[in-house]
C-alpha cells in the first residue's frame, strides 16, 4: 500500500466510532437538557418561567429584533438599531449576543413562539457541545465509544452549563468552542486540514469572543501538554506550536471585522462598577464539584460523579503511563488553582474582573476533568487500588464541602445513589474486561484490540506510537494493523487443527450482560444527577432572581398597540413605562429610550440621566422617561400605557388593556437658531437640562418643605416608619395653578401620591444598582399649594429642587417654533438619515439621536465630517446656505477590522494556494526506485 494510501486508511479509522459517540452523546444532552426542564417544571415544560435575568431582558429581545431584521421589519439595519436608546450602534450587541451561526435559526419560528426559539438554540448548543466532547475523546485516544458518548454528555451538561450558562446562551458557544479548538490543536499536531483549522477558529471567534478567548487559552494549554509528553524533538515541537499560532492568528484575524467592533463598543460604553476579586473558600470550590449544589458566586464545577471519580483515579491508576498521569493532573490542578488566584483570574477573564458572575471560565476545568476521566477509562476500566484511591479521594472532598452553604438537602439524596451507580458500573465494566481477556474466544479486530488492550497487550508499534505522539501513530497504527491481522489468521488457522485435548468454551452470554448492565449503571447514575442538578439550579434561580413571563397576551397587546400607531420615522412610538423586560422596544415594537446591553453607550446613559431618567444594572439598563418635554425632544409622538405587569407585581390587577396618547412633536431634525449655547455642560437639575435642550423656560422649580406624618421637619432623608407610628412623609410647594406637578427624587424607593391624583411608584437601592426616573403626579389645584404623600419603603432622600411644575402652554408654543423651524421632511434609511430643511436655515441642525461615537454628518454639499454634539445629541453646523442634512453611521473599530480581516484572508489564501500546488508537485515527483540501477545508469 502507497503511503499516502496507508495515512488515509488509517485517519479514516476513528471516523465510524466518533460518528456514533457524537451521536450518542448529543441525544443523550438533548433528552437530560429537556427532562430536566420537565422536572423543574419550567418552560416549554409547565408554568414556571426560564427567562431570568438576562435571558429575558437581553437575549429572548435581541433574538426578537434578529428576527425582525432576518423578515425586513425592524427599524435599522446591522449598524444600527432605531428601536432602542433613540438609536444605538447594533454591530456590537451583535457581535456580542447574536452572531452564532444557531442564533440564525430564531428565523424559522412564529414571531410569537420566540421564547421557544431561544430554548430551542440553547439545546442544540448544549447537544453540538456534547457531541464536540465526545469526538475529541476518540480523537485524544482510542477508546470505547459509547464511553466517550457518556463522558461528552457529562461535559455539555456541566455545572457550568446548566447553572451559568443556561440563562446566557452566548456563553454556550465557548462550550462548543473548546473541543473543536482542541481538535484543531490535533490536527496541527499531525499537520492536517490547516484551512478547516483557520475557519473553525474563526468561526468559534465569531460566534462569542468572549468564551471563545478563554477555550483558545484551553486548547493552547492542551497543545503544550500533548508537546510535552509526546517526545517530539525540540524542533519539531517549536514547528508545531508555530503552525497552531499561526492558525490561531488567522482565525481571530478574519474574525475581526466582529471582535473589533465589539472591542471598540466596549470602549465607548457606559462604565460599570469596579469589582475586586475574591476567591471563595475552598469548601465551595470542592462542593461544586458535586451534584445539586448552587450558589451564583462559586464555580460550577460539577461533571458527574462517575467523571469525577475516573478523574480522581487517574494519578492511581498504574495502567496508565506515569507521564501522562503526572501532565493530566499538574494541568488540572493548576488550573483549578489559576480560578482562584487574582493575576491569573484577570488573564482568564481578558483582563478585567466581570460584574456578573466571577467564574465563567469554569467550564474549562470542567472539560479538563472529563478530559482526565477519559485518560484513566481509555486505558481500561480502574482497578480496585484506583477505584479506592478514588473513592477516599471523593469521600474527603464531601467531608470538606459538607460546610460549605451551596449544598442543600438533596444533594445527601442524590449523592449516594449516584456514587453507586458509577462505583458499581466501573466495577462491572472491569469484571468485563478481566473475562474478556481470560475468555479463549476473542475477536481480533483492530479497532477492539486497540480499544480493549491494557498496557501489557500492546504491540511495540503501538507503544512506539503513543510515545512519538500522533505525528507518528498513523504508521505505527499501519503496522499494528498488519500485525494484528496476521496473528488474528494464525489464531483463527489454529483454531480449525484437530487437538488431543478439548476445547473449553467460554460461557458468553453471562459474560455480554456485564457491559450492557455496566452501561445501565453509568448512565442511570448520570441521569439522575444531572436532572436533579439542573432541575435544583433552576428552581433555586428563580428564587433568587429577577424573572420575566414568556411571550402571552400582554405582550400581544402591546404590539398591536404600537402597530396601529407606529410612524417612524415621523414620529417616535414609545412602549411606555410599566416595562415588561429590559428592551420592550426590542421585544414588542416602537422607538424607545428604553436600552438594556453590556454596550449601553456612556453618552445615552449620562444624557438621560441629566433628564431626570431612572436606570438599572449601575446605568446599563436606561428606562423609559414618561415626560412631556423629553417626549418633545425625541420626537416621540405617541406613548403607550401599559398596566403594571402581573408577573412582577403580585398587586398588579389582573388583564388591563394599553392605551395610547398622543402628541403633536417636532421632526426627528430640528434647528436650533445662532448663539444657541451648544457647549456649557448640565447642571444638577434636570428641569433646567431640559430646558437647556429645549431652549425655552417651561419649568417652576420651587421650594419644597417636607415633614413627617406628625409635622415634624425632615432634613431631605426619608425612612420606612416605625412600627405603630402615623406612615407617610408630606412634601409641600407652591406652584401656579394648572400647571402640571413632576417629582424627581433618584434615590427615593416607595410610592408617591398628589393629593387627589394617581399613585406613583419610585424603584432605588442602597447599592445604587437602580435609580428611579421622574414621574408626572398630576395637575396643580386652584389654591396653588402642592401636597405630595411620599410612603417609602426603604430609607432614601428627597433632593433639594425635587418639585417641578412643567407649563404646558410654554411647552407647546416651543414645539410650534421648533416644528416651524426644523425638518419639512425626513428620510431614515437602514444608518442614513436625511433631512430637508427650510431655505436659509442657520444655526445647529439638531438630531433627536444620542451623539454615539461613529456619526458623520455634512450639511448639504459640504464634506462629510465627525458630527458635533448638542448637549449629548447629533449637531450638524449650518451656515445659512444648505437646505439639506446627511448623517451616516459606522461603528467604530469597522475599519480597522475590515482591514485586519482583509489581511487574513490573504494569507489564508496564499497558504492554501501553496499547500495545493506543493501538494501537486509532490504527487508529480516519482518515487525512487528500490530496484538495483543498470551498471550502464550509474554514473547518469
Amino acid at each position: 500500500m502507497e503511503r499516502p494510501t496507508l495515512r488515509k486508511a488509517v485517519s479514516r479509522g476513528p471516523s465510524r466510532p466518533g460518528q456514533a459517540a457524537a451521536l450518542l452523546a448529543s441525544l443523550l444532552t438533548a433528552a437530560l437538557f429537556c427532562a430536566a426542564d420537565a422536572v423543574a417544571r419550567c418552560y416549554p415544560f409547565g408554568p414556571r418561567t426560564r427567562s431570568v435575568n438576562d435571558l429575558g431582558n437581553q437575549y429572548v429581545p435581541f433574538h426578537a429584533h434578529l428576527w425582525d431584521l432576518l423578515h425586513g421589519r425592524a427599524d435599522g439595519n446591522l449598524l444600527i438599531n432605531w428601536q432602542s436608546g433613540y438609536g444605538s450602534s447594533f454591530l456590537p450587541d451583535l457581535g456580542t449576543y447574536l452572531s452564532s451561526p444557531f442564533a440564525l435559526l430564531v428565523a424559522l419560528f412564529p414571531r410569537d413562539e420566540i421564547d421557544l426559539a431561544v430554548y430551542v438554540i440553547t439545546g442544540l448548543k448544549t447537544a453540538c457541545a456534547g457531541a464536540a466532547m465526545a469526538w475529541l475523546l476518540l480523537a485524544l485516544r482510542p477508546g470505547r465509544w459509547w464511553a466517550a458518548g457518556l463522558l461528552g454528555t457529562s461535559y455539555a451538561l456541566c455545572g457550568w452549563s446548566v447553572a451559568v450558562a443556561s440563562y446566557n446562551p452566548m456563553w454556550l458557544d465557548g462550550l462548543l468552542a473548546l473541543p473543536l479548538f482542541c481538535l484543531v490543536g490535533e490536527w496541527t499536531l499531525a499537520g492536517r486540514r490547516p484551512l478547516l483549522g483557520v475557519l473553525v477558529v474563526a468561526l468559534g471567534w465569531i460566534a462569542n469572543f468572549y468564551t471563545a478567548y478563554m477555550a483558545t487559552l484551553a486548547a493552547g494549554l492542551l497543545l503544550l501538554l500533548r508537546l510535552a509528553l509526546g517526545g517530539l524533538a525540540p524542533r519539531r515541537r517549536a514547528a508545531v506550536a508555530g503552525r497552531a499560532a499561526g492558525t490561531v492568528a488567522l482565525g481571530v484575524g478574519l474574525a475581526a471585522p466582529l471582535v473589533t467592533v465589539v472591542w471598540a463598543g466596549t470602549r465607548h460604553a457606559y462604565p460599570g462598577r469596579v469589582v475586586d476579586f475574591a476567591p471563595v473558600p475552598a469548601r465551595d470550590l470542592l462542593a461544586r464539584l458535586l451534584p445539586t449544589t448552587y450558589t451564583f458566586a462559586s464555580p460550577a464545577l460539577y461533571v458527574g460523579t462517575a467523571a469525577l471519580l475516573l478523574a480522581l483515579a487517574l494519578p492511581f491508576d498504574r495502567r496508565v503511563p506515569g507521564r501522562i498521569r503526572t501532565g493530566w493532573t499538574a494541568l488540572a490542578v493548576a488550573v483549578a488553582l489559576s480560578l482562584q488566584w487574582g493575576p491569573t483570574h484577570l488573564l482568564w477573564h481578558a483582563f478585567a474582573t466581570p460584574q456578573g458572575s466571577a467564574y465563567r471560565q469554569a467550564f474549562v476545568l470542567c472539560a479538563l476533568l472529563v478530559m482526565a476521566a477519559w485518560q484513566t477509562l481509555s486505558h481500561g476500566p480502574p482497578d480496585a487500588r484506583a477505584l479506592a484511591a478514588a473513592t477516599g479521594l471523593l469521600a474527603v472532598i464531601t467531608a470538606v464541602a459538607s460546610r460549605s452553604v451551596v449544598v442543600h438537602p438533596v444533594m445527601w439524596l442524590v449523592l449516594p445513589l449516584a456514587v453507586t451507580g458509577a462505583l458499581g458500573g466501573l466495577i462491572l465494566l472491569g469484571r468485563a474486561e478481566r473475562a474478556e481477556r481470560a475468555g479463549p474466544a476473542e475477536r481480533f479486530e483492530p479497532a477492539e484490540r486497540a480499544e480493549r488492550a491494557g498496557p501489557a497487550e500492546r504491540s511495540e508499534p503501538a507503544e512506539r506510537a503513543e510515545r512519538t505522539g500522533p505525528a507518528g501513530r498513523s504508521e505505527a497504527a499501519g503496522r499494528s494493523e498488519r500485525a494484528g491481522l496476521a496473528d488474528a489468521t494464525g489464531r483463527f488457522s489454529r483454531l480449525g487443527r484437530p487437538s488431543d485435548r478439548p476445547v473449553r468454551v467460554a460461557r458468553r452470554p453471562r459474560r455480554a450482560l456485564l457491559v450492557p448492565l455496566a452501561v445501565v449503571l453509568l448512565f442511570g447514575g448520570q441521569f439522575g444527577e444531572t436532572v436533579a442538578t439542573s432541575a435544583v439550579a433552576s428552581r433555586l434561580r428563580l428564587g433568587n432572581m429577577d424573572d420575566y413571563a414568556p411571550w402571552g397576551a400582554r405582550q400581544r397587546a402591546q404590539a398591536d398597540a404600537i402597530a396601529r400607531v407606529d410612524d417612524w420615522p415621523a414620529h417616535r412610538t414609545e412602549p411606555g413605562r410599566e416595562q415588561t423586560v429590559g428592551n420592550d422596544p426590542l421585544l414588542v415594537g416602537g422607538q424607545g429610550a428604553q436600552y438594556y446591553s453590556s454596550l449601553t453607550s456612556d453618552v445615552l446613559s449620562r444624557t438621560l440621566t441629566a433628564l431626570g431618567d431612572g436606570w438599572t444594572s449601575r446605568g446599563r439598563s436606561v428606562q423609559s422617561l414618561d415626560n412631556d418635554v423629553t417626549d418633545a425632544l425625541f420626537s416621540v409622538g405617541a406613548r403607550v400605557h401599559s398596566p403594571p405587569d402581573p408577573h412582577q407585581s403580585l398587586s398588579a390587577p389582573p388583564g388591563g388593556a394599553p392605551t395610547v396618547t398622543r402628541a403633536q412633536v417636532p421632526p426627528l431634525v430640528t434647528v436650533r437658531p445662532p448663539g444657541t449655547d451648544t457647549r456649557s455642560g448640565f447642571g444638577p437639575s434636570p428641569y433646567r437640562n431640559q430646558e437647556l435642550l429645549l431652549g425655552t423656560r417651561v419649568y417652576t422649580v420651587p421650594r419644597v418643605t417636607v415633614r413627617a406624618a406628625d409635622g415634624t421637619p425632615v432634613r431631605r432623608f426619608v425612612g420606612v416608619p416605625a412600627e405603630g407610628t402615623a406612615s407617610g412623609v408630606r412634601v409641600t410647594a407652591r406652584c401656579r395653578a394648572g400647571t402640571e406637578v413632576h417629582l424627581w427624587a433618584p434615590h427615593y424607593s416607595g410610592t408617591a401620591r398628589l393629593d387627589g391624583g394617581p399613585e406613583a411608584r419610585f424603584r432605588t437601592d442602597a447599592r445604587v444598582t437602580k435609580i428611579a426616573a421622574m414621574r408626572p403626579l398630576g395637575t396643580v389645584p386652584a389654591s396653588g399649594r402642592v401636597r405630595i404623600v411620599l410612603t417609602p419603603d426603604l430609607r432614601g432622600r428627597i433632593p433639594d429642587g425635587a418639585v417641578g411644575c412643567l407649563d404646558t402652554a410654554r411647552l407647546h408654543g416651543a414645539v410650534q417654533r421648533l416644528t416651524a423651524t426644523g425638518a419639512t421632511r425626513v428620510h431614515v434609511s437602514g444608518a442614513t438619515v436625511e433631512a430637508s430643511l427650510p431655505p436659509g436655515s442657520a444655526g445647529t441642525a439638531v438630531v433627536a439621536a444620542p451623539r454615539i461615537a461613529g456619526w458623520r454628518c455634512a450639511a448639504g454639499a459640504g464634506p462629510v465630517v465627525a458630527a458635533g454634539g448638542f448637549h449629548g445629541l447629533i449637531a450638524v453646523p449650518l451656515d445659512g446656505s444648505a437646505t439639506t442634512v446627511r448623517c451616516v453611521f459606522r461603528p467604530p473599530g469597522l475599519r480597522l477590522g475590515s482591514a485586519i480581516g482583509a489581511t487574513a484572508l490573504l494569507v489564508t489564501l496564499l497558504t492554501c494556494a501553496f499547500t495545493v500546488l506543493r501538494g501537486r508537485r509532490a504527487a508529480r515527483t516519482p518515487l525512487p526506485s528500490t530496484t538495483t540501477a543498470a551498471p550502464d545508469r550509474v554514473g547518469a
